[in-house]
């Protein structure tokens, strides 16, 4: 072979080789999932036959499986971790630790096989650790049966029976799930309080019940069988990543098509009061509205159908569907509706491991909730015109009192206080989100928002994939805002003062007291009560952001993130300034605004 060739050759098998190895992959399981349930006993068995499909480059010589009602037993991590942290969750609180015998939850193992061969394995409290007979080669797929005896744990977090609504079962987080695995390698978390992540997949899922029972559940009901006094309902849902149901005997279920979505609402709830009945009517055409809204802002909805549950927890999002207590006054029962439906793009789309990433997930949420509520039902919730999220500040604020901070890169298990998890991966999320819409515009992250959409959905992308789309819709550099405002404590706080005064000019200056730097935005109010806006980058940047043409705004030199303070003149000599403010729509979380005000004459 010619040398020419041979390095062409080379390079050709190089370039290939590279790029199999660095391009996106993950995984795919499909579950079929059959389960005879006993609910005089509270307990089911089931048979899954699950096809594992690895599209790694790495050769498994294991599987990862979580079994999630084994938390709810007497000494379990999730029973000791809620025991000692100094802000236990309520629902949880020492309950766990008081369970009797026949009030745990657990999952038995009877078989589990790989191409109908038997494994080895070994249980250590959530998480089923299985040594592979047939190691599973990249781009192969093998077939794996497991046999299962399971109990279902009266409601205390999620899944459970009898909740304090009366619904009789709850059932989330109820079969053996097979870990994620990506490449950082397996997710195999013990079950401690929160957060999910798990590859896609298609579920075929039959579940034989008492025909007094009424079941909601992810996915399309493809059939309903009688066989004597059960019924084998049958559900089937292609590309999700769990899966979800309730069942109850008093359900009202009630189905509303929202016209040119081609998607069907569906309300599953108990009608126990006049209230109740009023309320949850109300909240079917308010529920459409916001699908609507929805997907003309975020991205179009990907799933033909979503169901709105009453269920045992307060809420809580799955694939194509949510369970949420029902009780409620008409305000709190739309907002939480709102809320986990939202959660149909943040998580249930966008599959954020949300471990380690809760703020894409639950402040990503928050921000599209606060917006949807400004826009569509503002006559209920009254949020400020300036700032839908003003009240999320207002959070934040108070939080940074109690000074237990913790960097947003803590996995969601591991924050040494449920306030901090909640404030920072809930409040400081959303603020995220808000604040980028004041360093980009929020033309431009709305845009942005929806391209993140349609380039990762049904994918997992992480922190850094959606700080590049957003770079690339700003023409900007943005990873120091992703660095400091998740990955540390730091906090913004700016002041302005006159240093200098003449007949025709003012000199100001601008102060960055605490360690995170960000653009400034001045507002200048003049005698005649005309304003003028004054836009200040950070070089860092890179950039500038892009305002709207019929905006008066003077732009000024970049500001050298390492300095501490900026000088800048003002002509004073056809007009007096009045006052001049910073970040006026206060949407920069500078958490001192005291000193955010200048008055000059």
């Amino acid at each position: 072979m010619p040398m020419s060739m041979f390095k062409t050759t080379f390079f050709l098998l190089f370039f290939l080789i590279s790029e199999n190895s660095f391009s996106y992959w993950q995984q795919k399981v499909d579950y079929e999932i059959k389960i005879n349930f006993d609910h005089k006993k509270h307990q089911f068995e089931g048979e899954q036959k699950v096809i594992y499909h690895n599209k790694s480059n790495d050769t498994l010589n294991k599987i990862f499986i979580h079994l999630y009602f084994n938390a709810f037993q007497p000494g379990s991590m999730m029973d000791v971790r809620s025991r000692s942290l100094p802000d236990p969750d309520r629902r949880v609180m020492d309950r766990i630790s008081k369970l009797s015998k026949n009030e745990i939850g657990f999952h038995q193992i009877n078989k589990i096989q790989q191409n109908g061969k038997d494994l080895n394995y070994h249980i250590q409290g959530t998480v089923l650790e299985v040594d592979l007979n047939q190691s599973l080669l990249p781009n192969q797929s093998t077939d794996f049966y497991i046999e299962y005896f399971s109990q279902v744990p009266v409601q205390i977090r999620r899944s459970g029976r009898n909740s304090s609504e009366g619904i009789d079962y709850s059932m989330a987080q109820w079969f053996p799930k097979i870990a994620e695995y990506d490449k950082k390698g397996w997710h195999a978390h013990p079950y401690i309080a929160r957060e999910f992540y798990a590859p896609w997949g298609n579920f075929d899922v039959t579940i034989k019940m008492h025909e007094k029972y009424i079941i909601g559940a992810t996915g399309i009901l493809v059939s309903k069988i009688k066989e004597g006094n059960f019924n084998k309902w049958n559900f089937k849902a292609d590309n999700v990543h769990d899966f979800v149901w309730a069942a109850d005997p008093d359900y009202r279920h009630d189905i509303l098509t929202v016209q040119d979505q081609d998607l069907e609402l569906h309300f599953y709830y108990q009608p126990s009061s006049d209230d109740m009945i009023k309320n949850w009517g109300r909240l079917q055409e308010h529920t459409a509205e916001a699908f609507k809204y929805f997907s003309k802002t975020f991205g179009k909805y990907p799933y033909s159908k979503y169901s709105v549950i009453q269920g045992g927890d307060g809420g809580m999002e799955y694939p194509m569907a949510t369970l949420i207590t029902g009780e409620r006054s008409y305000p709190s029962l739309l907002s939480v509706t709102i809320h986990e439906a939202l959660h149909s793009w943040y998580q249930m789309t966008l599959g954020t491991n949300e471990s380690y990433y809760a703020w894409m997930d639950e402040g990503f949420t928050s921000f599209a909730q606060n917006i949807t509520q400004y826009e569509l039902f503002n006559d209920i919730y009254d949020l400020d015109p300036i700032n839908p999220l003003l009240n999320s500040y207002k959070r934040y604020f108070q939080f940074l009192e109690d000074e237990i901070e913790e960097p947003l890169t803590t996995h969601s298990d591991h924050f040494s206080t449920n306030r901090a998890y909640g404030v920072g991966s809930y409040t400081k999320g959303a603020i995220f989100l808000s604040q980028l819409g004041y360093i980009i515009g929020d033309k431009t992250l709305f845009k942005g928002l929806r391209r993140y959409y349609n380039e990762w959905k049904f994918k997992h992308p992480d922190k850094n994939d959606f700080i590049r789309i957003i770079e690339k819709e700003s023409d900007l550099e943005l990873d120091w805002y992703l660095d400091y405002w998740i990955g540390t404590t730091h906090k913004i706080d700016y002041s302005i003062e006159l240093i200098n005064s003449s007949r025709d000019i003012i000199t100001l200056e601008l102060k960055k007291i605490e360690n995170m730097p960000m653009p400034i935005e001045l507002e200048v109010l003049y005698s005649d009560n005309s304003k003028k806006n004054i836009y200040i980058p950070l070089s860092i940047m890179r950039g500038e952001k892009k305002f709207k043409s019929e905006e008066d705004v003077i732009i000024m030199p970049d500001w050298e993130w390492v300095n501490d303070s900026y000088s800048l003149e003002l002509d004073i000599k056809d007009k007096l300034i009045k006052s001049i403010t910073i970040d006026p729509k206060k949407k920069l979380a500078d958490y001192n605004r005291t000193n955010n005000f200048l008055k000059i004459n």
